[in-house]
């Protein structure tokens, strides 16, 4: 699809709402609608399911979807990406069970035998797998468990806000293919630099790849609240889920992504609309979205559908589950990217 003058307009007003309208050499990238975000006229859908059972949540969540998933996927390899921010503290990472009911919607629609669980971590990845008993549930589904570290990579382009220039970073090449289906099997977590982190973090973080000198991770941060806003949403266009799992079974609030505390929700939100799936979530924390610089970004670009008068619930109605996560601490420097930094002329 060609770049409209529309949608270079759209790209400015996203980029200079966040103090970017400065960079330069950088180029206009050509915002289109997601994969997975509903045609223009019609209504993104969001399962919302509640229970005692984080597995059976997660499954039932995604039976609505069966027919359209199965399509979706094809021939293609399914890419099953947990958030393990942490390797070794189970609030911070992915449960097994919520892979577990991931997994068991894929065999009954037959593609588990297309999936692998794949992740690069904050720590050593595959201490991680084995600290949050992955092997055992890879085991029971015949999937493969895979370090994106030693798997081969492409560089890409973030921004830094602390020099106004582009940086290289090494991307997993496994999910940028367009041959992999990624699901996104994320948390309801608050985050210390962008309030929230949920389905679209969770896989464009699991992207830049590590080694034994440096991890590419921190580069994505982009020096500051304003970088690491933009990137997440310069990124999505390519990084974004295909389908968003989020458990909420057991939340994190406060110091998240990694040192908050537990907030017990026992919710699930899935949708093939990684933003409304994030939209609904956020909703569900009672969070401010207009508070999220890189989900607004994305809804002003039309990467999904963030809109909840647009959103379909298939469930019960989001204000019975609501709640009022403790946000981080410092949410003056959180909200920054609001402000155009202040340029010399």
């Amino acid at each position: 699809m060609q770049c409209t003058n529309a949608n270079r307009r759209v790209f400015l007003k996203t980029a200079l709402a966040g103090g970017l309208g400065a960079v330069g050499g950088m180029g206009l990238p050509c915002l289109t609608a997601a994969a997975g975000a509903a045609p223009a006229g019609s209504r993104s859908r969001v399962a919302l399911t509640t229970g005692d059972d984080r597995a059976q949540n997660v499954f039932q969540s995604l039976k609505t979807f069966g027919q359209e998933i199965a399509q979706a996927i094809g021939n293609r390899r399914v890419i099953v990406k947990p958030n393990n921010v942490s390797t070794t503290t189970q609030l911070a990472a992915t449960h097994a069970d919520c892979l577990e009911g991931i997994l068991e919607f894929l065999k009954s629609i037959g593609k588990v035998g297309q999936a692998v669980i794949a992740e690069s971590s904050a720590g050593n990845t595959l201490d991680g797998f084995a600290n949050f008993g992955y092997p055992k549930v890879a085991t029971k589904y015949g999937v493969k468990l895979v370090n994106l570290d030693d798997e081969p990579s492409d560089v890409m382009h973030v921004f830094d806000e602390t020099d106004f220039r582009p940086h290289a970073v090494r991307m997993s090449r496994l999910l940028l293919d367009p041959n992999s289906y990624l699901i996104s099997a994320a948390m309801l977590k608050t985050h210390q630099l962008v309030v929230a982190t949920l389905s679209l973090k969770n896989i464009v973080l699991g992207a830049p790849v590590k080694s034994a000198r440096r991890s590419d991770k921190r580069i994505v941060h982009g020096g500051g609240t304003r970088g690491i806003n933009y990137n997440l949403f310069l990124l999505a266009e390519r990084l974004h889920p295909h389908l968003a799992v989020i458990d909420g079974y057991e939340g994190m609030e406060g110091r998240g992504p990694s040192r908050g505390t537990p907030v017990d929700h026992r919710v699930c939100v899935a949708s093939t609309d990684w933003l409304a799936a994030d939209r609904v979530a956020v909703k569900l924390m009672g969070i401010d979205f207009g508070n999220i610089g890189y989900l607004t970004y994305c809804a002003e670009a039309q990467l999904g559908e963030a809109d909840l008068k647009r959103i379909e619930i298939l469930g019960p109605p989001i204000k019975e589950h609501a709640r009022k996560y403790e946000l981080p601490p410092d949410m003056e420097e959180l909200l920054l990217w609001k402000k155009p930094p202040q340029l010399r002329g």
